[in-house]
């Protein structure tokens, strides 16, 4: 089926569009913007720049995406945004192209950003996120899947949020959170894991143990972060997946982790 395109909209010369792609009222489309099989922009929608959404992502009115990145290093080149599929992006979301020539902002699938959220340059987001309103995203943030992130959230630029974590409402996060942690708090703390999360996501509660277990060795244990990270390699459940993912993390972390109660 071909694209349903409303008299008012402003298609440029150039614009890629998939199958049954509708785009509505005084909607925008760019000249190097590609469009996915199924793609909805609604009333007012913005996508622009070297911009592809993947298939089935939907642009609710005056959402802005691929547009120029705020930082005041780009210096001209055509970055862009690539973006998988099945993503929404609510009223008056902003996400932003890469700073660098041929570098590109990054999100995977199935992720849902709320009215007026923000994702800055050059970050990479993975699949299944859910971001609520007035949250943003500072520049070369890595979000892994399955996170939630709070109302009014503020992330540091470079920080690192790993899967299955949940950030507070108006949390800031300042350091690095590793997967499987509820942080919450100005600045952000580790609170707890998130295991309603987990089970979600379909862990097991050996899975969750494992969990809990580097939760207790990094964050109550009472060592400064070498010491937990050798508590850690030394203890027994080291090899299984779910804790090695929580050790990798830390180990890997280069902005630090954010702090225990």
């Amino acid at each position: 089926m071909a694209a349903v395109i409303h008299p008012t909209a402003i298609i440029e010369d150039g614009a890629q569009l998939g199958a049954n792609v509708s785009v509505g009222a005084y909607a925008y489309v760019g000249a190097q913007v590609v469009l996915g099989d199924g793609c909805h922009l609604h009333h007012h929608a913005n996508v622009e720049g070297r911009t592809t959404l993947g298939a089935e992502c939907e642009v609710f009115p005056f959402a802005c995406i691929g547009t120029k990145t705020h930082d005041l290093k780009f210096v001209g080149g055509v970055p862009g945004l690539i973006v998988g599929a099945r993503n929404i992006f609510r009223e008056y979301v902003s996400v932003h192209a890469a700073t660098k020539a041929d570098e590109f902002t990054r999100l995977g699938d199935d992720n849902v950003l709320l009215a007026y959220s923000h994702v800055a340059h050059d970050c990479v987001i993975a699949n299944h996120l859910v971001m609520s309103a007035q949250s943003a995203l500072a520049g070369h943030v890595i979000v892994e899947d399955h996170v939630n992130i709070g109302w009014g959230v503020g992330v540091h630029q470079f920080c690192r949020i790993g899967a299955n974590a949940m950030l507070g409402g108006m949390s800031k996060i300042v350091q690095d959170v590793p997967p499987g942690i509820i942080a919450d708090g100005n600045p952000a703390i580790a609170r707890a894991i998130n295991k309603v999360g987990l089970e979600r996501q379909g862990h097991t509660p050996e899975m969750i143990e494992a969990v809990k277990h580097a939760f207790r060795i990094y964050f109550r244990g009472g060592f400064n972060r070498m010491q937990a990270i050798e508590q850690m390699q030394a203890h027994e459940l080291a090899a299984t997946p779910a804790f090695q993912s929580f050790l990798r993390f830390v180990m890997q972390a280069e902005r630090g982790v954010i702090a225990g109660r």
